[in-house]
């Protein structure tokens, strides 16, 4: 259960799945090319689940956002156009991460139950159907916003991960996927302690997570991106304060093994905002990332700063033009780690 990061940067833990990436402590090299950009070329086994009725499609609105209805003030985020969008740009830069793949553990082989957590706009579940034919996908989240016609393996389930799951012992899964939960979740030790009772013997569960905080190797951050620097610090106070942490990626291994799980990896990946490093995949993930960085700073500011921190929305939103501004200043050369982790329920015993 070692663990070493590298550059895009992947934990290297000797053999894996996919091929090792460089060295994630390197630091990595700024272009120095002045114009950068233009380089680059309902189910039913859960009593909490709920049908589509309109009571749960009857938004609820603040500060010029959509927020889920089920389960309302749950969770932080919005479920409007814009989110959705930004959750779909986030999955495109998670898939460019892994060489276009879609998950870090070791399966050897379609697994006939998946569970992905979270499914937001459902995009990760869909892909997995279609590269999976033969596995039978459940995608569940607070909010129906998942396109009606999907792969005929894959469905959608409106319900809360933090209540209790009440799959049958016969509906248990192989693979358990989630993704970009911090801020979701108030217990993770009983969430894990869910995943493990419904994940079968042998089944993988796999945490994609990023932190939500910002680096640099150059020391430009303390520089010229000081707003960057306490609004992170704010985002996170905050979501502390609302009861579920944002900042939890760097986390998930210790939970996973605590948990029980066995073969338990963290396969971490140094990600850019920008397009300043020479790399050409980096810069190309760059360039996503910081589309991406500017697209959640509002989803990320305004509900946890206004509702936790007792924030003006004038306030905040001149705190949020300031780090957009900042996330555009190419002398800021900062970066965040992505988490792969991923852990196996060990064999029943025989």
């Amino acid at each position: 259960m070692s663990e070493s990061v590298d550059n895009l940067g992947q934990a290297n833990h000797g053999a894996s799945a996919l091929d090792a990436a460089p060295n994630l402590n390197a630091q990595l090299q700024v272009d120095t090319f002045d114009d950068n950009d233009s380089a680059l070329g309902l189910d039913n086994a859960s009593t909490t689940s709920a049908s589509l009725t309109s009571s749960i499609q009857n938004y609820k609105y603040e500060n010029g956002r959509r927020y889920h209805a089920y389960r309302e003030g749950n969770y932080p985020l919005p479920n409007d156009e814009p989110e959705q969008d930004r959750q779909d740009l986030l999955h495109h830069i998670f898939r460019l991460i892994l060489d276009g793949k879609l998950l870090r553990a070791p399966l050897g082989h379609a697994p006939p139950r998946v569970l992905d957590i979270g499914t937001g706009t459902g995009i990760w579940a869909m892909d997995f159907a279609d590269e999976f034919p033969e596995s039978s996908v459940i995608g569940t989240d607070l909010s129906p916003i998942q396109p009606t016609w999907v792969p005929p393996n894959c469905k959608f389930v409106v319900d809360d991960a933090e209540s209790e799951w009440t799959y049958r012992p016969e509906e248990t899964f192989d693979y358990i996927h989630w993704r970009g939960l911090g801020g979701s979740i108030a217990d993770w030790p009983k969430y894990y302690r869910q995943v493990w009772n419904h994940l079968a013997p042998g089944g993988w569960c796999e945490a994609q997570e990023y932190e939500a905080w910002l680096r640099s190797d150059d020391d430009s951050i303390n520089q010229t991106g000081k707003t960057l620097l306490q609004w992170i610090e704010l985002v996170d106070e905050a979501s502390m304060k609302f009861g579920k942490k944002v900042n939890i990626a760097g986390l998930q291994k210790q939970y996973m093994i605590e948990a029980g799980f066995v073969d338990v990896r963290d396969d971490v990946y140094k990600v850019p905002v920008g397009t300043w490093p020479k790399d050409p995949k980096l810069k190309e993930i760059g360039l996503f990332e910081r589309e991406h960085m500017v697209a959640a700073v509002e989803p990320f500011t305004l509900a946890l700063l206004t509702r936790a921190l007792g924030w003006s929305v004038d306030s905040t939103q001149v705190l949020m033009a300031n780090v957009r501004k900042e996330f555009l200043d190419k002398r800021n050369h900062v970066y965040s780690y992505f988490h792969f982790v991923y852990g196996k329920k060990p064999e029943a015993p025989t």
